[in-house]
């Protein structure tokens, strides 16, 4: 008699790893449209996570796929994140997914010259992130990323991101503020000698002023040229980038006489040095303009229309520039 209920053990015990290891292997065929994507959500239990994918309809019979994590030692090592299936997985694929960390990238461009509000409504916009940063003003946002500094703008490096679905917008904030230190500590270090820069945000705002100048590649160090030959003899940068982020929302895009002699902190028309702030967040080249100067004595510099710039010496070579190119529009 033992020896038949050891017997019956044994069948029993055999079933089970077969029917066990049939369903590990078999496509699941849930019903669900494919693409389809899910979320398994931080701290989540394996519990949660199974009856959140079979939600979505990435599984099916919850109670079998816990019983198969458990049974392979991987109920602790699911991982947060978005996931996606172009197609019917079995329950042994979908939870090596889960515990890879094959996760979907998401991804935002930032753009350089945007300024920092421009960047905050890029990633308001996207809906795969987790918006934490929603109802924070700028100086909560940097303290809740661990900044010391009280205002953003500048502080962040454009680029395109990728990040996992259903990712904190603040993690995303905090990449590009370490990456615009990193870029900026790197070009610091190489800088040419003699600049007028106390600190390397003197160099970020010089940046901003340029990434807003022009687009020109190759006119980047001539234009910082420019801005640093004037720092030098203690005349005023004049640049209308500057005046317009001084005048935040109330800039219409029609810069008037009246703008540049109103007085504001960004007015460089009518107050010497530096602004207080970067207007823009910079890219990578406009800092090494700022902080590679081509070599020259231009003191003045003219759009010609084209998106490109004529330089100038002296005020009137200037204004002779003027005359062709501004005047007779």
């Amino acid at each position: 008699m033992r020896s038949f209920v050891a017997f019956l053990a044994l069948v029993v015990v055999a079933l089970g790893a077969g029917g066990m290891a049939w369903y590990a292997f078999t496509p699941m065929r849930t019903g669900a449209d494919y693409p389809l994507a899910f979320s398994v959500h931080q701290g989540a239990s394996l519990k949660a996570a199974s009856r959140d994918m079979a939600h979505a309809g990435a599984l099916e019979h919850p109670f079998l796929f816990e019983l198969l994590a458990r049974v392979l030692g991987k109920s602790q090592a699911i991982k947060a994140g978005g996931y996606g299936l172009t197609g019917p997985v079995s329950p042994l694929e979908l939870l090596h997914k889960i515990t890879a960390g094959e996760t979907l990238l998401g991804k935002v461009t930032i753009i350089e010259g945007w300024t920092f509000a421009e960047m905050r409504r890029a990633l308001d916009a996207r809906q795969d992130l987790r918006h934490d940063s929603a109802g924070l003003s700028d100086a909560e946002l940097l303290q809740a990323i661990g900044v010391a500094e009280t205002h953003p703008e500048g502080r962040f490096f454009p680029d395109t991101y990728f990040y996992d679905h259903g990712s904190s917008d603040l993690a995303l904030y905090k990449r590009a503020y370490q990456t615009m230190n990193k870029v900026l500590a790197e070009a610091w270090a190489r800088r040419a000698p003699n600049l007028p820069y106390k600190t390397p945000t003197d160099a970020l705002i010089m940046a901003s002023i340029i990434e807003k100048e022009t687009g020109a590649p190759d006119e980047r160090a001539l234009i910082a040229a420019v801005f640093i030959n004037r720092l030098r003899i203690g005349m005023r940068l004049q640049t209308d980038p500057t005046v317009i982020y001084g005048l935040g929302a109330g800039f219409d895009g029609n810069l008037r006489r009246i703008d540049l002699e109103t007085d504001t902190p960004y007015n460089t028309y009518t107050r010497a040095g530096l602004p207080p702030t970067p207007i823009a967040l910079p890219g990578a080249d406009a800092i090494h303009a700022a902080l590679n100067p081509e070599a020259s004595r231009a003191l003045y510099f003219v759009a010609m229309g084209n998106g490109r710039h004529v330089f100038s010496t002296n005020l009137d070579d200037h204004n002779r520039a003027v005359a062709r190119y501004q005047k007779r529009h």
